[in-house]
């Protein structure tokens, strides 16, 4: 059932105008393209009704339209979101390809972590990506997150060399691509969507990438599903979650959590902690547990109405 529901599902369709499902991918100055389920794209615009109760829709949004001609149409009803971000909005991400390069720039594991943690949050499933192996080996990479039960794909765009694996992970899905700018997100969606995504140089005296994805966007796949390359996510947003639950959300470290020796241990200074002892078997990654006690003293020092 529609969320937010107006147009046929009130009487306020226009008779004689045809109904449609879709999916809005992309939203530009008040009109937003409806890719619906006849393989049409249509510019629409939201009916009223939307503005009057400050209902915005946005990208990734499943909705019913009604179509005005061969290439119009208006939005009717935005469909329940399974999730939505805030920055970019987007909503109904199944799946996260976190991009890292294996050098220049060097690896960022926080940032990766508080991707990772944000798709844990919001019920995406995560995947990470690894470019310029040609430079470096995705090895170190590999080893950080070898507990952690996410999959790491060995990625070359210099080279266009992509793994049937990440090819077969984004299928049938909605995927978003993100990571630190010049580890190349937007050489790798060329790669899958025949030159879909402009891209822009490196940057020799800075070592990044020249930012060029100027909007938010919808690229539909031949295999089915869609990905989308964004101006940056908003990766942590502290106050979704405390701090007491922030192991929860780290799988290699949740497995060990409850056997630890007090009920409620923050697995930064207790004693009889199963985590740390994990930790110091090789069981979890020094760089993930590093990313946990930043993550952990954010969230135990943030202030739920702090802005």
């Amino acid at each position: 059932m529609p969320e937010y529901a107006c147009g046929s599902n009130s009487g306020g369709l226009t008779k004689g105008y045809d109904c449609l499902q879709g999916v809005i991918i992309k939203g530009i100055g008040g009109f937003y393209y409806v890719r619906a389920e006849n393989g049409r794209t249509y510019e629409c615009k939201a009916r009223g009704i939307f503005r009057k109760e400050n209902i915005k829709p946005i990208i990734g949004d499943r909705v019913e339209i009604s179509r005005i001609d061969e290439e119009h149409g208006s939005i009717d009803s935005i469909f329940t979101r399974i999730n939505s971000l805030i920055r970019p909005p987007v909503a109904n991400i199944d799946a996260i390809v976190i991009v890292a390069a294996a050098k220049n720039p060097d690896p960022d594991f926080y940032l990766t972590d508080k991707l990772l943690l944000m798709a844990e949050i919001k019920g995406i499933t995560p995947a990470l990506c690894v470019n310029k192996t040609d430079l470096e080996s995705s090895e170190k990479i590999k080893e950080v997150y070898r507990h952690s039960s996410y999959p790491v794909f060995d990625v070359c765009a210099a080279e266009n060399l992509l793994p049937d694996g990440l090819i077969e992970f984004i299928s049938g899905k909605t995927t978003a691509f993100a990571g630190l700018s010049g580890v190349g997100k937007s050489s790798i969606l060329n790669l899958i969507v025949d030159n879909a995504v402009e891209t822009g140089g490196i940057s020799e005296k800075i070592g990044r990438g020249k930012h060029t994805t100027r909007h938010v966007e919808l690229f539909e796949l031949k295999s089915g599903g869609y990905v989308l390359d964004t101006p940056g996510f908003s990766a942590f947003e502290p106050d979704i979650i405390d701090a007491a639950d922030l192991c929860g959300y780290f799988p290699e470290m949740r497995e060990y959590s409850d056997c630890c020796r007090f009920r409620g241990c923050a697995h930064i200074a207790e004693p009889g902690c199963a985590v740390k002892e994990a930790l110091s078997e090789g069981k979890i990654s020094p760089e993930r547990y590093q990313s946990y006690t930043k993550m952990y003293e954010v969230l135990k020092n943030h202030k739920k109405w702090e802005v």
